[in-house]
């Protein structure tokens, strides 16, 4: 593993996210067409996005196992943030074990083989089990997916483990379990604070470990509330 904490800064980045249009990656492109410091959005999907802007290009693809025809597209971009993913509650645990680990790995593989120095940031979760030994679907294939992350040569690798995730904007693809607990979460954040995190903190969090880089690895729930904290509007 090479050093993670120092990427190569830039002035005018190009980003790849993946997931757009999902809770957090959906508002990763907000925050990202309002960064300055952020040049290009290149969103990678499945089906067109409502989200419009000058910045953002969308890529339609539909084999996440097969980025043969993508290297130009990582090896032009400065980091990818991951946030593509499913509730284990809307697919078969085969399903979710294919969406959550192999189309990561494979997307991690192919931009390493064309651009080592990109910044590559996995959206895992608070509870992921690095032992891969956990009863729960969700943690035990997010652990397995950090694991081979981790094993990888990237020069610039984050994971980033969020807690709860309270959507600021609607968002038609949220999980139904997800919608469910939308109305709780202000008892949420005034019982266990530390466990709740705005899509807002947590993609202004994100975007400024990609441009920046972290002394930490693996950033957790309150890692990632103080960096948006510390950012100003």
């Amino acid at each position: 593993m090479g050093i993670y904490n120092t990427p190569q800064r830039f002035n005018q980045m190009k980003i790849i996210v993946t997931g757009a249009t999902g809770l957090v990656g959906a508002e990763v492109l907000r925050q990202a067409i309002l960064d300055k410091e952020i040049k290009e959005i290149t969103a990678i999907v499945r089906k067109p996005l409502e989200i419009e802007d000058p910045k953002i290009k969308t890529i339609i693809h539909q084999n996440f196992l097969d980025y043969s025809n993508l290297s130009e597209v990582f090896k032009n971009h400065d980091a990818c943030l991951w946030c593509l993913g499913i509730s284990q509650t809307q697919v078969s645990k085969e399903q979710y074990h294919v969406i959550t680990y192999d189309y990561t790995i494979e997307a991690a593989k192919a931009a390493l083989a064309v651009k080592p120095g990109i910044t590559f940031i996995f959206l895992s979760g608070m509870g992921a089990d690095t032992t891969e030994k956990s009863n729960t679907l969700f943690a035990r294939v997010k652990g397995q997916a950090e694991n081979t992350l981790l094993k990888m040569s990237f020069e610039s690798l984050f994971i980033v483990r969020p807690g709860g995730i309270k959507p600021i904007h609607k968002n038609k693809n949220t999980a139904l379990t997800n919608k469910i607990m939308i109305p709780f979460f202000p008892i949420f954040e005034l019982l266990t604070p530390a466990m709740v995190i705005t899509s807002v903190q947590l993609a202004k969090a994100m975007l400024h470990v990609a441009k920046n880089g972290s002394d930490m690895q693996t950033l957790h729930n309150m890692d990632l509330k103080n960096i948006a904290k510390g950012l100003k509007d």
